[in-house]
C-alpha cells in the first residue's frame, strides 16, 4: 500500500472537468486508488465519490493506492494535481 500527500492548488478543486480527468488516470491503473480528505475516503474511480468530498483551492488530500501498480498510480495522480489538470 503507497500512500502521498498532496494539496490541490487548481482554480476550481476537484470538481467537473479536473474530477473527470483525475478519475480517468485514476482508472488507467489496475490498484485500488482511493482519495482521503480528513476523515473521508472515497474511491479514486468513481465521479460521485470524489465529487462528494467537495475538494477546493487549497485543499489537503492523501492519495492511497493498494495493488500491482500502487506506486504508479499514487505517482501519476499527483503528478496531475500538481500540473493543475494543465489549466
Amino acid at each position: 500500500m503507497v500512500t502521498k500527500e498532496t494539496v490541490v492548488n487548481n482554480q476550481v478543486g476537484l470538481h467537473a472537468r479536473p474530477a473527470t480527468f483525475f478519475i480517468q488516470k485514476a482508472n488507467e491503473f489496475k490498484s485500488s486508488v482511493w482519495v482521503e480528505k480528513e476523515e473521508r475516503r472515497v474511491n479514486a474511480k468513481s465521479l460521485l465519490g470524489v465529487l462528494s468530498l467537495g475538494i477546493v483551492k487549497g485543499t489537503a488530500i492523501t492519495l492511497i493506492a493498494d495493488g500491482p501498480d500502487e506506486e504508479e498510480a499514487v505517482n501519476a495522480l499527483v503528478e496531475l494535481i500538481n500540473s493543475d489538470f494543465a489549466e
